[in-house]
């Protein structure tokens, strides 16, 4: 019994399973694993991607490409005939989509395709999802019951969290998405740092921060997806990534909804901290769908660096 099976393939924790070990509620992980494998359909939209814009920009005036349009709408139509989602909001749409029947008990947010500007260039791009019990409205802590991201590099990779831990997960040959890294632990300390907006639009008070880490030896690490760059911080189990509140755009860039609230709460359940410099990120109330907010997230020492230089001490 058993014969001729590896070691690798009678020892390793599939996605399904892993949720079923962790007490991962039971329609809770069947949408978890359903929005896991539409990814496997995301993957493959990149792969026959033409890399051409699709001609109009989305609803934040910026170039949309058909890639982000089409990754929008298998998410959609997954999610649509799941029988476990009542509403669905998106980057690429200008308002909430009611999908359900009005009974189903989550609601989902996403970021379809995060990065896909670097489609082109060939590095990793993600997409992002935040799973809530109620309203997208109001704040994360209280309405998000889960997250998770899937980045689209030279692996396909899935990172998740229920509230129990941050677990990553690795698409093998068979189609599996199967344990690598369970219970990601941040350092309280890193040693990297990702860095958005242009140097000269940031705050003396960011200028301050970002100075301190380039004296204490941090290590520049940025490829201007957001994914891509939070995922690092992961895997290396430490360090910080920060879009700050710029000169002329005081909000920042990244949007509260679709990206920060989920980063947030896998960032949290990995021992780290999100802010905007001040508040944690899962505190802030959403009011509007495209909502901006800075955002300081990583390890503790980091954010609290950052928070400690914006309030102008040492």
């Amino acid at each position: 019994m058993g014969e001729g099976i590896s070691d690798y393939t009678k020892f390793c924790v599939d996605l399904r399973r892993h949720m079923w070990m962790a007490g991962v509620e039971q329609e809770l992980r069947r949408l978890i694993w359903q929005i896991a494998i539409t990814g496997k359909y995301i993957s493959a939209k990149i792969h026959e991607s033409n890399r051409k814009l699709a001609g109009f920009k989305n609803i934040y005036g910026e170039d949309q490409l058909a890639l982000d349009k089409s990754s929008d709408e298998v998410l959609k139509s997954q999610l649509q005939f799941s029988g476990f989602v009542r509403a669905y909001a998106s980057e690429e749409q200008d308002q909430v989509v009611t999908i359900g029947k009005g009974n189903e008990t989550y609601f989902v947010t996403a970021d379809p395709l995060d990065g896909s500007s670097l489609v082109d260039t060939n590095l990793a791009i993600g997409t992002i999802i935040g799973i809530h019990n109620r309203s997208f409205f109001g704040k994360g802590r209280e309405t998000m019951v889960a997250a998770l991201y899937i980045t689209y590099g030279p692996l396909i990779t899935m990172v998740y969290s229920a509230g129990r831990g941050t677990h990553e997960f690795v698409l093998n040959r068979e189609g599996e998405y199967v344990l690598s890294q369970e219970d990601i632990r941040l350092k309280d300390q890193g040693d990297i740092y990702s860095l958005g907006g242009i140097r000269k639009d940031w705050t003396p008070e960011h200028l301050r921060f970002v100075e301190k880490l380039e004296e204490l030896g941090y290590k520049l690490r940025y490829s201007g997806g957001f994914v891509p760059d939070i995922n690092q911080i992961l895997i290396k189990n430490g360090g910080v990534f920060t879009y700050p509140a710029l000169k002329k755009s005081p909000n920042g860039k990244l949007r509260l909804l679709f990206e920060l609230q989920p980063m947030a709460f896998l960032i949290e359940a990995a021992g780290g901290l999100a802010t905007d410099g001040k508040d944690p990120i899962l505190d802030i109330p959403v009011t509007e769908l495209g909502q901006r907010c800075p955002i300081y997230i990583g390890s503790r020492a980091e954010v609290d660096m950052a928070q400690r230089a914006l309030e102008g001490q040492p």
